[in-house]
């Protein structure tokens, strides 16, 4: 973890799940946390619980919504005003949907558009001059194995994480170099509240993983960390869940489609 020492990271979405975990796992090594979320109290816990455990640690919340444009604007310029220098940014906020796109929610699916790609991309667009201008940070996109292939019943999300996969592989190279790199973690089934908020609770058919390829959070926010601090532009974490993601990327895209189409019936 020498990579992070010192360093100002922003997490987004640092209320829970993996954010949190980013959050904790930065805390010892970390100048400064800026946390990123819409839940005020579960951010003002999480600030009382790491400057307790860590006194040598400055912890900074904002509490926003990262849909609204607005106030993506009024936080970048008040990261100026507090003369907060990011060198790592965690773009980690993001939602899904499980379910047939026909019946899928129309506010939702438009919710998960803004959150998953406009609000990432207008968030790291608005901090890389920053970055760069410190000469040496680093980016590091939350993905999801989802973005590596078509997936019925969770079409627009897998859509919206192959954006993120493609948008951090095509940023890598412009920013070769700057002293920024650019990482993508691609999670596969982990235990957070993500499959709560993305399950619509219909009886409607919904996409599921095998548990075996169920990863913690810890492991997965460690292995992302490491990747990090190698340099790397991708890993996905768990080695049941990378072999397996390999072996369904390698086959042709016309068997790929009826195994899965098999699975959601």
């Amino acid at each position: 973890m020498r990579f992070f020492e010192g360093c100002t990271a922003l997490i987004t979405g640092a209320s829970s799940g993996l954010g949190a975990e980013f959050a904790r796992q930065l805390a010892p090594v970390a100048g400064t946390l800026v946390l990123v979320a819409r839940r005020a109290v579960s951010l003002d816990e999480m600030k009382l619980e790491l400057e307790a455990r860590y006194t040598g640690l400055r912890v900074v919340v904002y509490v926003m919504d990262l849909t609204r444009e607005n106030q993506n604007r009024d936080f970048v310029e008040w990261l100026k005003r507090e003369k907060i220098r990011v060198n790592f940014l965690v773009n980690n906020a993001g939602m899904g949907d499980r379910g047939p796109f026909v019946t899928g929610d129309g506010a939702k699916i438009q919710a998960m558009l803004e959150l998953n790609v406009v609000a990432l991309t207008r968030l790291t667009h608005d901090l890389l001059p920053m970055l760069v201008e410190g000469g040496r940070g680093a980016i590091l996109n939350v993905s999801s194995i989802a973005g590596l292939i078509p997936l019925p019943h969770m079409s627009v999300y897998a859509a919206t994480k192959a954006y993120v996969n493609s948008f951090s592989d095509g940023l890598r190279m412009e920013l070769r170099d700057t002293g920024i790199t650019v990482t993508a973690v691609l999670p596969g089934p982990v235990e957070t509240e993500f499959g709560r908020v993305a399950s619509r609770g219909t009886g409607e058919p919904e996409w599921s993983s095998p548990d075996e390829l169920l990863v913690s959070v810890e492991e997965v926010v460690r292995q992302a960390l490491v990747a990090v601090a190698a340099d790397k532009a991708r890993v996905i974490p768990g080695w049941k869940v990378a072999l397996f993601m390999g072996l369904a990327v390698a086959l042709p895209l016309g068997v790929l489609r009826a195994i899965l189409q098999r699975q959601v019936r």
